[in-house]
């Protein structure tokens, strides 16, 4: 067991949009250095630098797992935790985040099932411009990391209105906003040391 003042936890950051001028990615940046604050590690990556076809098992048997999908598998299982931020497309999880899960999920031959996911930790955060701030993706996705064996902290935050929370050099102006990012930030950190130090992660 690791001594508390030596746990650094690890945590890999994308939000679920390719759209540089994502909302959600905004948040992500914003989120950063709460999550370094708390005494986290930060990688912080774009899906965009990560494409890949859509998920098809004929193509996966003729060609095997995508190298970009690779990539993202071993970012994360290099990974204590993640953070998400996520937008709401028709009330639910974006496609190009759906299609990445799917191929990262696949196992390779002779593992065990999902160990990309499996005891991870996953904080959830969403953007949108109304006014509900995602909160049927956040259903959505935290239901999809659940049962990949991830362990979804109890804190997630959804900004409503997010057009308006943001300078034009996308810093959260909203204090109200950043107080809830912050007490997510610290909640995945804090469960995440506590995981590390009872060996479970």
């Amino acid at each position: 067991m690791q001594n508390s003042s030596e746990v650094i936890p690890e945590i890999l950051v994308f939000a679920g949009s390719t759209r540089k001028a994502s909302l959600n990615k905004y948040l992500l940046k914003n989120a950063v250095p709460f999550i370094e604050e708390a005494g986290g590690r930060v990688t912080l990556i774009d899906l965009r630098d990560y494409s890949m076809p859509l998920y098809d098992e004929d193509l996966e048997a003729d060609s095997g797992i995508p190298s970009k999908a690779m990539e993202i598998r071993k970012l994360m299982e290099a990974h204590h935790g993640v953070m998400i931020a996520c937008p709401e497309y028709n009330n639910s999880i974006p496609g190009v985040l759906k299609n990445m899960i799917d191929w990262v999920s696949r196992p390779l031959p002779g593992e065990p099932p999902l160990v990309a996911f499996r005891n991870k930790t996953a904080a959830l955060l969403a953007a949108t411009p109304g006014k509900m701030g995602g909160l049927l993706v956040l259903s959505s996705i935290r239901a999809i990391l659940g049962s990949l064996g991830m362990i979804v902290i109890p804190k997630q935050y959804g900004l409503g209105n997010a057009k308006s929370s943001f300078d034009e050099d996308g810093r959260l102006t909203n204090e109200i906003a950043q107080k809830h990012v912050t007490d997510v930030a610290q909640q995945l950190v804090e469960v995440t040391k506590r995981l590390i130090q009872t060996d479970l992660l």
